[in-house]
């Protein structure tokens, strides 16, 4: 979802920095960029690391959500052609889910502001599984939701632990290039792309 379904990347990193300038501390968006698509802990970790902090992690996690609500509201927008990429699978009658790291209340409010929850057959959120990306759990339930084998699915990720996940999970993947993921390795990527209307249906 984040960084593919929508342009939400720099946001959540804005959040992030936020939410650290709360507890006294200022942490550069641009360090979202090397744990994007990495479990929230991993990810919240970087970033007190960074701004040298050790907040309440509930407090912490309120801020941010105050923040990233707002934002997404008020500045998110769907990436490139994106709709038009799952208005052409649904006539074709492909089945389409979203397996995100992201908890289930980020993802809800997303599907929801764009109207985009009926497209998806299934939707797996951190809630969901015990590992997170990189390992490929998420994927595999997902698979299992789907009732399709691996080689007849395909994954679309923004970050090198996603595309380790999906890989990993028996899928091909397509990566999405955006300005927050330049240097994010994509050699697993049968295909990297940077806008949906590459995508032939």
């Amino acid at each position: 979802m984040d960084g593919t379904l929508v342009q939400s990347e720099r946001l959540k990193g804005k959040a992030l920095s936020e939410a650290c300038s709360y507890f006294g501390t200022e942490v550069n968006i641009d360090i979202y960029k090397a744990v994007m698509g990495e479990s929230w802990e991993v990810v919240t970790n970087r970033f007190f690391e960074y701004g040298k902090i050790n907040p309440d992690k509930i407090e912490f996690d309120k801020i941010f959500k105050e923040v990233y609500e707002k934002l997404i509201q008020d500045e998110l927008e769907l990436s490139n052609n994106i709709k038009q990429l799952l208005d052409n699978l649904k006539i074709n009658n492909k089945k389409l889910g979203v397996v995100s790291s992201a908890s289930l209340w980020m993802v809800g409010q997303i599907l929801k502001k764009f109207n985009l929850i009926n497209y998806f057959d299934v939707v797996v959120t951190k809630e969901d599984v015990k590992n997170h990306k990189p390992n490929p759990e998420a994927y595999l339930f997902a698979l299992t939701k789907l009732l399709l084998p691996a080689p007849k699915v395909l994954v679309f990720e923004d970050s090198f632990a996603g595309i380790i996940a999906a890989n990993k999970s028996g899928c091909d993947v397509i990566a999405y290039q955006h300005e927050f993921n330049k240097n994010h390795d994509f050699c697993l990527a049968e295909k990297v792309i940077s806008d949906f209307d590459e995508i032939i249906i």
